[in-house]
């Protein structure tokens, strides 16, 4: 599998960046949380994965840098991870991810992609908030 894209919500825990969690169907015992220490354990084989929720590129800062969701994907062997900085809206993030696929099937350039993304997506939403808050973290292509 090349891409895992997860649009749900974003769970951030800022005195525990390892708390911070991906929100999916709760199911049994579980609480359908899937935080960044659960992330840790698991071996991923994706080109890239997509978090389209709010605050998943968020975490605590340490001395070894910021300990959250991202970190956890890159650790678990993911080598390219879209996240967002804060809450994002969600009619402005669906056309942005749309037109980051699109622009990704032109050009293997993540990062290119993404940057096409959001000049496009900010033509219709000019507020910031809107198209702004998602980065790239790791490789490019």
């Amino acid at each position: 599998m090349r891409f895992i894209h997860l649009a749900t919500h974003g769970l951030f825990d800022d005195i525990q960046g390892l708390n911070s969690a991906i929100a999916l169907t709760p199911s049994g015992k579980d609480d359908g949380l899937l935080t960044a220490s659960e992330i840790l354990d698991l071996k991923l084989n994706a080109e890239l994965v997509v978090l389209s929720a709010c605050d998943t590129g968020r975490g605590r800062v340490t001395g070894d840098g910021v300990i959250g969701l991202s970190r956890s994907l890159i650790s678990a062997g993911v080598p390219s991870v879209l996240v967002s900085l804060w809450s994002v809206p969600d009619s402005p993030t669906a056309q942005l991810m749309t037109q980051f696929y699109q622009n990704l099937q032109k050009n293997p350039d993540k990062a290119q992609a993404l940057r096409q993304a959001m000049l496009t997506t900010m033509k219709s939403n000019p507020n910031p908030v809107d198209w702004a808050a998602f980065t790239l973290i790791g490789e490019a292509e």
